[in-house]
């Protein structure tokens, strides 16, 4: 199975057709897709001028895109090398059990679904590395009370999302599953009732 560099040179091949680019491209977001693999090449379509279904894009646009994630890429794979360090000390300090965020980075290892978007059509505004580095701050940071992308005040809880797990805090304004661990207990709790609130008023 290729890589991702390996299906990244794939994609800026020119000889190769538009249609063999595209297939590259989708298959990287199989080894990385901050968004979720739909939701990722929605936000990808969106900002570089394609439709999800077009069979034949043009190259220099699938080049764009490919180009945005790459740089979030490296901006999340430069954040798990410094969480693997920070696991490594705290093991070497007899810190063995695992933390919320711990159990959280578990699943997203690689990057899948660091920023999940169960609506491909609701995705954070910008370029997925800055999106990633506002997270990444919030990681490092105390819990919150917003969402750590886009500041949004009105979290809802969902169920049955199309992720593992399959329910969380999920922001209204830019259709983030928000990870729990940077969120308040306090946000939690708000996030929980505005569900309830939200299926007793239907």
């Amino acid at each position: 199975m290729a890589g991702f560099r390996s299906l990244a040179r794939q994609v800026r091949d020119p000889r190769l057709a538009d249609a063999q680019q595209r297939t590259s491209l989708r298959k990287c977001l199989e080894r990385f897709a901050p968004y979720g693999h739909r939701a990722t090449w929605h936000h990808l379509c969106a900002r570089y001028g394609m439709t999800p279904d077009d069979r034949h894009p043009e190259q220099d646009r699938l080049v764009a895109a490919l180009a945005e994630l790459e740089e979030a890429r490296a901006v999340w794979l430069a954040y798990e090398t410094q969480f693997a360090a920070r696991r490594k000390r705290e093991k070497y300090d007899g810190v063995r059990q695992p933390s919320p965020l711990d159990e959280w980075h578990s699943r997203t290892w690689g990057g899948r679904g660091i920023a999940w978007c169960d609506d491909p059509g609701t995705v954070p505004a910008g370029r997925l590395a800055d999106v990633l580095r506002r997270l990444i701050t919030a990681l490092d940071s105390p819990p919150g009370e917003v969402c750590p992308v886009c500041a949004g005040t009105r979290l809802v809880w969902h169920d049955n999302l199309h992720h593992a797990p399959d329910s969380g805090p999920v922001c209204t304004a830019c259709g983030i599953l928000v990870p729990p661990p940077v969120l308040s207990d306090r946000a939690l709790v708000a996030a929980k009732a505005a569900a309830h609130w939200e299926l007793a008023s239907r």
